[in-house]
């Protein structure tokens, strides 16, 4: 069956396809900032925006400010007039496609916070026009483009999928990741009428090896959620792992090396000291969250969200229980060293990372929590954990780590070195089998 394309449609479609479409990317973090650089990279020319001004200078100066997107990216996209970035939202309007990459995070009561995806859909809506594309990669739960932002986007009397188009495309980011980045991870796309899904699917065809379109928005929506409920729930089951095998005597990460081994059936994930990043911690309770308006119950999901939010209670627990074992003493008045409060190994991003909640934990104890992390100087903008804000960590120095009553390695970044660390500090908790993984074998060493 043919489908009847607006005059409008046909234009943008012959500007997607030529390259000269103008991409609008709203919202420069880490999904937003390395997706603009790739159309960049692509030859096609983006306009960024973001509300934050340090950010929009720094990326007029052709500099970045994430540690893995390096600014010689940057500064050519700059200088060749390509890459614009601009704080005013009244010129959405220039752009032929509107990229939306802004957080999507949790209420106080674990429910869909969507004050940014509503105040960025609604900006984009009073300059809206004929012939543009909106996109929306931020995670959410199903059901979120059409319901939510195409009646923001309607108010003004277009109609989607005839004067203007919207679809849906889940970011894919794994920041810090060297096998895959943006420009090589595939792009689900979505949208709820043809001519929407084509338009999307020919932008991210400039830049994505492979394109998988989807039957609609919610179903693309869905994809997303997926993906991170698979992790979620596969990274509680070898946290409980981890706890009925230590009961056991049984490293957990042995076994795990030794499972992977199988060539089918079996896909390791490790055990940690709690979940971080923006998306595994948060999107599965979007879907808990929509599931109660169709009276489903999710009780795995909120069970394995039970197991990764209780896992720094168990790392803390082990650590006051050492202290008290081999110095006789407990954590009230000790000094620890967190190493790394970054969620993940190698890269700067602090979101959600439980390194942040560990430090709480144990200066509620009656502790001093400093932190070292070879990629984060300064601790900022955390809402959850203002305490910790602008608390700056301290320099790598073995005479110092000796000071310390224990370290605690949150964070298994390559750029430390365990054997020093180990030979200079009283006593180390690992959460991450960092020491393990560097052939280290100390009695100092106790995994947690």
């Amino acid at each position: 069956m043919s489908i009847e394309w607006p005059a409008h449609g046909l234009k943008l479609q012959a500007r997607i396809e030529g390259g000269t479409a103008k991409i609008g990317v709203i919202g420069m973090g880490y999904v937003g900032l390395p997706l603009a650089v790739a159309f960049c990279e692509a030859q096609c020319p983006v306009l960024a925006f973001d509300l934050d001004d340090a950010k929009i200078e720094a990326l007029k100066a052709g500099q970045s400010y994430i540690k893995h997107i390096e600014g010689d990216r940057i500064a050519p996209q700059v200088e060749a007039g390509r890459l614009d970035a601009t704080a005013d939202l009244a010129r959405l309007g220039e752009a032929d496609v509107l990229l939306i990459c802004v957080p999507t995070p949790l209420s106080r009561h674990l429910e869909p916070d969507l004050k940014y995806v509503e105040a960025t859909t609604a900006a984009i809506a009073r300059t809206l026009r004929k012939g543009q594309l909106v996109i929306l990669e931020s995670t959410t739960y199903p059901g979120t483009t059409r319901e939510v932002m195409q009646p923001i986007l309607e108010a003004g009397g277009l109609e989607a999928g005839k004067d203007f188009f919207l679809a849906y495309s889940p970011e894919r980011e794994d920041p810090g990741n060297p096998t895959y980045s943006t420009t090589q991870i595939p792009k689900v796309v979505g949208a709820d009428d043809q001519v929407s899904a084509d338009l999307a699917l020919a932008l991210y065809a400039h830049v994505v090896p492979k394109t998988i379109a989807v039957s609609s928005a919610a179903t693309a929506e869905a994809v997303k959620i997926t993906e991170n409920v698979f992790r979620a729930v596969n990274i509680a089951l070898v946290n409980e792992l981890k706890l009925i095998f230590t009961a056991m005597d049984i490293d957990v990460w042995e076994v795990i090396d030794a499972a992977k081994s199988k060539p089918f059936g079996f896909m390791p994930f490790y055990p940690g000291p709690g979940l971080g990043g923006h998306c595994i911690p948060i999107d599965p309770f979007y879907l808990t969250w929509k599931a109660r308006e169709y009276n489903q119950h999710t009780k795995f999901i909120e069970l394995a969200g039970q197991i990764n939010a209780d896992m720094p209670q168990h790392v803390i627990r082990v650590m006051a229980d050492t202290l008290d074992a081999r110095f006789g003493r407990g954590l009230r008045g000790a000094r620890v060293l967190v190493l790394g409060v970054a969620y993940k190994k190698n890269v700067d991003d602090i979101r959600e990372s439980p390194s942040l909640r560990l430090m709480e934990m144990i200066e509620a104890r009656g502790a001093v929590a400093d932190f070292h992390d070879p990629h984060v100087a300064q601790i900022n903008g955390t809402r959850e954990h203002p305490t910790l804000n602008y608390r700056h960590g301290v320099a790598w120095d073995p005479a110092a780590i000796a000071g310390y009553d224990a370290v605690l390695i949150a964070t298994d970044h390559d750029a430390v070195d365990y054997a020093a660390l180990v030979e200079a500090a009283p006593l180390v908790i690992d959460t991450r089998n960092a020491c393990g993984k560097a052939g280290i074998v100390s009695g100092k060493v106790v995994r947690a």
